[in-house]
């Protein structure tokens, strides 16, 4: 592991074992992890990869901004980690995920190069758009080093309902009225968590976010379509910090989403309902998908020629 105290040493270090195919397995980047630029008025950020994503919303929130997405343990969730994992949370169904945000990237390349894309500013065509390569490559193609992002304004009230049903099949049938109806929420969540051995039932959460008016008004017509107990996004950080394991995860159409749950067989999950992500703790192994091979090996060889980093997750 290197453990640079800036990106410079950072692309010295990757530079040696380039030229000495020397594996390099990861790299602590907490020493990097200052906020280089934050201009509020242009709601746009610049930070290092080594801070943490809950130190970076706490220094936001004290002018009303954040960055939106929210993650597990974002304590110890380094900037860095977020992007190579593309990691996300319940509000990933309003607000996207890391990707949706980056406006920036510098990374240090395997080779020891230091390359940048995109800017500092919402509005930029400079350049490739070669950022999109780094999410969710987990660090096989280059470490990232700093990061650029818009940011939102918090927002005024955030409000989160939830409704216990019988089946899987009769919490589809409710996800499919919101779906149908006006409104717009931002969580969009169905859970099933386990006390003992018992499993409970089908959760649905629905969470909102805006002004009063807004909220008020969606949580009244959420009320109507039958989801109007109080609820919080606890369910979301017990299920992680359960885990003894990591849990698997499986992406499939939001139109699947019931008859694979269904397939679980009450095993505890948490899924995305309305992205068709499924986090659990059973013995379903994800479908594959088609990867294209060749052209992964071509992006891999371009940028680690000599193979130092670890392999491209598949």
């Amino acid at each position: 592991m290197l453990r640079p105290p800036d990106k410079e040493s950072l692309a010295a270090s990757l530079r040696s074992a380039h030229e000495n195919r020397e594996i390099v397995q990861s790299a602590d980047l907490s020493g990097m992890n200052r906020i280089l630029r934050y201009t509020p008025e242009d709601m746009t950020a610049k930070v290092e990869a080594g801070l943490t994503l809950g130190e970076f919303q706490r220094a936001l929130a004290a002018c009303g901004q954040w960055l939106p997405v929210d993650p597990p343990s974002p304590d110890t969730l380094t900037i860095g980690a977020l992007i190579a994992s593309n990691a996300s949370g319940p509000r990933r169904h309003g607000f996207g995920t890391i990707r949706d945000h980056l406006i920036g990237l510098e990374v240090a390349l395997a080779d020891g190069r230091l390359v940048k894309s995109g800017g500092n500013v919402v509005k930029n065509v400079a350049g490739y758009d070669l950022m999109k390569l780094f999410v969710g490559a987990r660090d096989s193609l280059g470490f990232v080093v700093e990061a650029s992002f818009k940011l939102l304004p918090l927002p005024e009230e955030e409000k989160f309902l939830q409704m216990e049903y019988r089946s899987p099949e009769d919490a589809g049938q409710a996800i499919d009225r919101v779906v149908e109806s006006e409104l717009t929420p931002v969580v969009l969540d169905l859970y099933q968590t386990q006390s003992g051995n018992d499993s409970t039932k089908p959760t649905l959460v629905l969470g909102f976010a805006g002004t009063q008016e807004e909220v008020g008004w969606q949580v009244e017509r959420a009320a109507a379509l039958g989801t109007s107990e109080p609820a919080t996004l606890d369910y979301d950080s017990r299920f992680w910090s359960a885990a003894t394991i990591a849990p698997r995860r499986i992406s499939v159409l939001p139109s699947r989403l019931i008859e694979t749950v269904r397939s679980l067989d009450n095993e505890p999950f948490v899924a995305r309902a309305g992205n068709g992500v499924i986090y659990h703790r059973g013995k379903l192994a994800p479908e594959k998908a088609a990867v294209p091979l060749n052209l992964v090996r071509r992006v891999k060889e371009t940028f680690d020629p000599n193979r130092i980093l670890p392999d491209i997750p598949m």
